[in-house]
């Protein structure tokens, strides 16, 4: 995400991942020559050499920036930011947030690596510790059972309500015309037109018809102003319809964070006739794919249905965006369904919607997100990986591990137990035999029979290929490692490789070996840290561990039949490589 100034008039130009482009203005501040300095330091901070990654951060340091150079205007400061001084410096954030100080000494810091202007003292000040002290951040409480139900419950009202709705206006455009041609101008006329043309406000459809349409409205005995609305809102998905599918969507699949309310249609693929994998763009990262649960890819498809006509009618801006809706000031308009707050608060008062408490629902994403991933764990997920990839456990359990009853602190218990078993479990050396012989199995490693508690039978099939997976042998595909016990094992091929049930012997080598180049290509496309956080303990388990186990001829042999491509791999389409 490069940047560059813009002298005349002053402003940060921001060039988007996703190409588009943010122009940030700051000609308008008090203190010109200082508002320079620190364009030159946000445009310095823009990723990947700072933390400006996105609008919302670009707006926040801009919201930093001017309100910087106001104060220190007010304070009697017009100089550059060569001539600021530590006390000022001292004395400005003292009055101030932790946060503003972050953005602040981050555009500081940015400006001193391209120009090297600041004072020596001031330059060291900015290497040493905040005067703030971070806030802290609360944890998103889930919301209680009978919450969560009056939620879902109103949001899939509204959703059946305006598809059945949408369908009925559909079936009237079909017998309907060109109210200037048939010279009915009712209901299927209104709604004809509005297919054809577009959403249209009364007066407008007046305008319309004048001179062609007479008496036409007493047959429907309803005032006409309403009559047009009533048609144009069940064509068109209005705010509160597109809020209703939003959040209902978030409730299926648990994706509501930043970048999801920017979703675009190209970011829907579909694999087969009731799987999607969707790619979305993070607000902290780059493009993340997922495969949407079933009700979510019911739901999807029922609104692509549902915004189909107004898309139509879109602009090249927003036409191609997932949630959009109409205006119904004007009734022509079509606009982003913006992820604030506003809609959703109104959307809660317009529903009647109440907490425990009996006070209106706050709709807050944050909660519904933490709520479907606690009601995941009391349905049995393991909590083996984090809700989201890019955070540290440390920032999962402040944000979405809220145990607030006796079920969900066992719920957390259990987790905990769970991870540390298999904390223990990748721990242990890998079991590698270097032939295929079950005499060698029971010969040379007696503690590893017991550990995985085999029989004379279970040794057989093991090495006699009757319980291989992909990448080795597995002692006991139901014992619920990776998944709920009792179920064959859902993990990903390489998961085997840190399994504690996995014996290794020759004839996965060849696997083994096409393992190894998928990691080599994952690395080639990948950032570092993304690859080491992903892929990286199993590539150093199988490199370092597994393959210098096996035979230099065993291996040299199946390099043979490696065509080093995803064609050999079980691969899900958003796990492939370019």
């Amino acid at each position: 995400m490069p940047a560059t100034v813009v002298d005349d008039p002053l402003a940060v130009r921001f060039v988007l991942r996703d190409g588009s482009e943010l122009v940030i203005p700051l000609h308008e501040l008090a203190n010109p020559v200082l508002a320079h300095d620190l364009a030159l330091g946000m445009a310095a901070n823009a990723h990947p050499h700072g933390g400006i990654n996105a609008k919302g951060s670009a707006y926040i340091y801009a919201g930093a920036v001017r309100q910087m150079v106001a104060e220190l205007v007010a304070q009697g400061f017009t100089g550059s930011a060569a001539e600021l001084t530590r006390p000022l410096l001292v004395r400005y954030w003292l009055g101030g947030s932790s946060r503003r100080e972050t953005y602040t000494r981050n555009v500081l810091k940015g400006f001193d690596r391209l120009t090297s202007r600041l004072r020596p003292e001031v330059r060291a000040y900015l290497g040493g510790q905040k005067i703030q002290a971070p806030s802290q951040s609360q944890p998103s409480e889930a919301y209680t059972d009978a919450e969560w139900d009056r939620l879902e419950t109103a949001c899939r009202t509204v959703v059946d309500d305006a598809c059945a709705r949408h369908r009925r206006a559909l079936a009237l455009a079909r017998s309907g015309g060109d109210p200037r041609l048939t010279g009915r101008g009712g209901e299927e006329d209104i709604a004809a037109l509005m297919l054809r043309d577009g959403p249209m406000t009364f007066p407008y459809y007046v305008d319309y018809i004048r001179g062609y349409v007479r008496g036409s409205w007493n047959k429907d005995r309803e005032r006409p102003a309403v009559l047009v609305r009533r048609v144009r809102e069940a064509l068109f998905p209005t705010r509160q319809v597109e809020v209703a599918f939003r959040l209902l969507f978030g409730v299926y699949s648990g994706l509501v964070p930043d970048g999801i309310h920017d979703l675009e249609l190209g970011g829907i693929e579909w694999a087969g006739n009731a799987t999607v994998l969707l790619t979305y763009l993070k607000g902290r990262t780059s493009r993340e794919s997922v495969n949407l649960p079933k009700r979510a890819v019911r739901l999807l498809e029922r609104w692509l249905e549902l915004s189909a006509p107004l898309r139509e009618f879109g602009t090249d801006a927003n036409r191609h965006l997932l949630w959009i809706a109409h205006s119904q000031a004007t009734g022509e308009a079509v606009n982003l369904a913006e992820a604030s707050s506003p809609p959703q608060r109104a959307f809660a008062k317009a529903l009647d919607l109440r907490s425990d408490h009996g006070a209106t629902l706050e709709i807050d994403r944050r909660r519904i997100r933490a709520t479907y991933h606690e009601r995941l764990a009391r349905r049995g997920w393991s909590g083996a990986v984090t809700i989201d990839p890019n955070h540290t456990p440390g920032t999962e359990g402040d944000h979405y591990v809220t145990p607030t009853s006796t079920e969900r602190i066992a719920a957390v218990e259990s987790i905990i137990e769970d991870g540390m078993s298999q904390v223990l479990g990748k721990a242990l050396p890998p079991v590698v035999l270097s032939t295929d012989q079950a005499a060698e199995l029971a010969r040379d490693f007696p503690a590893e029979v017991h550990r995985l508690g085999l029989d004379a039978t279970a040794v057989a099939e093991l090495v006699g290929g009757e319980r291989d997976v992909f990448t080795a042998a597995c002692a006991d595909q139901l014992a619920g490692v990776h998944g709920p016990a009792g179920r064959p094992c859902p993990a990903r091929p390489w998961v085997c490789l840190l399994c504690p049930l996995a014996v290794f012997l020759p004839r996965h080598a060849a696997n083994l070996l096409r393992l190894e180049a998928f990691f080599a290509r994952q690395f080639r496309q990948m950032p570092t840290d993304h690859f080491l956080r992903v892929f990286g303990p199993y590539a150093d388990r199988l490199s370092r561990e597994i393959l210098p186990r096996l035979h230099a001829d065993v291996q040299a042999k199946a390099r043979l039949d490696v065509a080093d491509d995803d064609s050999e791999l079980p691969l899900r389409p958003e796990e492939r490589t370019q």
